[in-house]
């Protein structure tokens, strides 16, 4: 299944890397194929306003009171929606990609059928 890709997502990508590998080049390891599928599902699987506003913190270097701004958010609120990318994005950079749900009914399940 190819997906087309938005071409305007694709130069604020090009240019957040770019802005990334002039700041510290020497940090900066391999990723693998399976890493970066890995990620993309991540940002798939992020609800559309969560999805853009990390976006926009991070490829397009907005403020968070800009952001807060373009969406008619509050900034705590947009705080939230970071947060909630962050945590989402890094259970899935660990391999956890189950959803709020099944990791609640894991938790919880073995409890309640002893």
């Amino acid at each position: 299944m190819t997906e087309q890709r938005d071409p305007a997502l694709v130069a604020r990508a090009k240019a957040a890397f770019e802005r990334t590998i002039s700041n510290d080049l020497e940090t900066i390891e391999p990723t693998g194929p399976e890493e970066l599928a890995r990620l993309e599902r991540a940002m798939r699987a992020l609800p559309r306003t969560t999805r853009e506003i990390f976006l926009a913190r991070r490829l397009d270097d907005y403020s968070y009171a800009k952001i807060a701004q373009i969406t008619g958010l509050s900034v705590r609120q947009v705080e939230r929606h970071m947060v909630k990318a962050i945590r989402q994005l890094g259970r899935y950079a660990r391999g956890d990609e189950r959803t709020a749900w099944q990791r609640w009914w894991q938790s919880h399940r073995p409890r309640w059928f002893r």
